[in-house]
This record gives C-alpha cells, structure tokens and sequence, in this order.
C-alpha cells in the first residue's frame, strides 16, 4: 500500500436492514489515514457501528466500496480479514471459560503459531496493557472491568495488527477507569503506529483522544475533521454535540463550590 492510500477507505457506501426498511449508513464516504486515530460520534441509530463493521465484513455493503489497506474488503477471505484487524468490544467480549493468557493467545493460535512464541507474546501483551502477570493464568469473570478491557485490548494487538477496530471501548467503566485506559490507549496508539477507529456516544472522549472526529447522525456523515475544524462546521448537530463538553463543563462550574483561596 502506497503512503498516500487511506488505511481504510469508504466509498459512497451504503447499508439497510429490515429488508430495505431501516437505512443505517447512506452514501458515506470517508478515508482513515494511516497511523491516524479516528473516533466516529453520534447517538444511537446513527450507524456509526455499521460503518465500524463494515470495514472488517461483519457486514457487507448494499452499495459502495470499502477498502482495508488499498484492497476491496469483497475481495478478501472475511476470515482471515477479520484476523488481521483488531477489535474490541465495549465489555471486553472475552471468553468466560478462558484464562487470560488464552484469550489473549487465541488468535495466534489459530494462525498457527508456535506455542512457545503465543507464550512469549501473552507476555509481553500483559506487559503492554499494564496489567500484572499474575492474572496470567486467571479466569476473567474473576477480575474488574477495566481489568478484562485491558485484556480485550491485550487480545486485540496480539497478531500485530496494522488496524484496531473498537466500539464503545470504555463506556461501561467508571468514570477514573474509562479515563486512564483511554489514556493509556492513546499511548499504545502512538507508541505502536496503529490505525484506530473508536466508537464512542461521549464527545468529550472523541475530543481527548482522537486525532479526527466523524461525526454520524440517522445514517448521515454529518462532519468530519479536527476539532478545530468542526467548530467551523456550520451543520446544527455538529454544532449541538461538539457544544456538549463545554455546557457540561459550565454546569459543574456552577454546582461545585467556589475557592475560598
């Protein structure tokens, strides 16, 4: 793939489910360029999902063209597609009757790789996400939730993908966890020159975190851009959810109790 090829690109796509009923994505084209962090905002039903799954063919396309890595994803053995790109859950999505090395180690496994070597990456993975080794050989229910994401996260960069997919990745954490794993996130990124493609409903978070925003609404892209970039988007919703962070940020102004100092 040449530099200058988006990492993945949606062409005039579009996708309908209910026999044609409900219209989730319509005429969306969008690139993600390489090594880029892109978070795709909107409320629910605005086929922000849709578009995420698209990209690895958990879903195909009734229109348009998606590309992963210059090749059109149609082309592709969705298998092997789906190996190639990391992917995590909002709840971590992992395997209750596995240990944490086993669920880290699965998708080297089924590539074939040598057992010795899968041990050796479970590791180093552990080592990644900032969590012990001893929860190596513990089962996941057995640990919280910001634990079993960084699992997921774990699990997800096992096979050395170039692409990581993640969808409501820290949503059902508490406040502080969400906040220090999408930190920490946002350091693999960097650190692993990873392309990234989250999906969150929080703004602020899209903010934070990503180095590009989309944003999505009844199946429609909206914007997209910095947030420099959308606060020059003259669309009202754009306007309305880029708004958010700082209304919410003014109305904690004035409930918490002003300095004495």
């Amino acid at each position: 793939m040449s530099s200058t090829e988006p990492a993945i690109a949606y062409q005039h796509v579009s996708k309908s489910f209910a026999r044609g009923q409900t219209k989730a994505v319509d005429d969306v084209s969008l690139a993600v360029a390489p090594g880029e962090f892109l978070a795709i905002v909107g409320g629910s039903g605005s086929g922000k999902t849709t578009l995420l799954r698209l990209a690895n063919r958990l879903i195909v396309p009734d229109s348009g063209t998606v590309r992963v890595l210059d090749k059109d994803v149609q082309s592709l053995d969705p298998i092997e597609l789906r190996r190639s790109i990391g992917y995590v859950f909002q709840n971590g999505g992992l395997f209750p009757h596995m240990t944490v090395a086993q669920n880290i180690g699965i998708t080297p496994r089924l590539l074939g790789d040598d057992p010795q070597k899968i041990s050796t990456r479970v590791d180093e993975l552990i080592d990644l996400v900032r969590l012990d080794r001893s929860y190596r050989d513990r089962m996941t229910q057995q640990m919280s939730g910001g634990q079993r994401q960084r699992v997921g996260v774990a699990r997800a960069l096992a096979a050395n993908p170039k692409i990581v997919l993640m969808d409501e990745p820290f949503g059902a954490l508490d406040p502080l966890t969400r906040d220090a794993l999408g930190e920490d996130y946002k350091q693999l990124h960097r650190k692993l020159g990873l392309t990234t493609v989250m999906i969150t409903h929080d703004m602020a978070e899209a903010v934070l975190l990503a180095d590009r925003i989309a944003v999505m609404e009844k199946g429609h892209l909206r914007g997209q851009g910095t947030a420099a970039q959308l606060s020059r988007n003259d669309d009202e919703y754009v306007s309305q959810l880029l708004g958010t962070p700082r209304r919410q940020a003014e109305r904690l102004q004035a409930l918490l109790p002003k300095s004495t100092s």
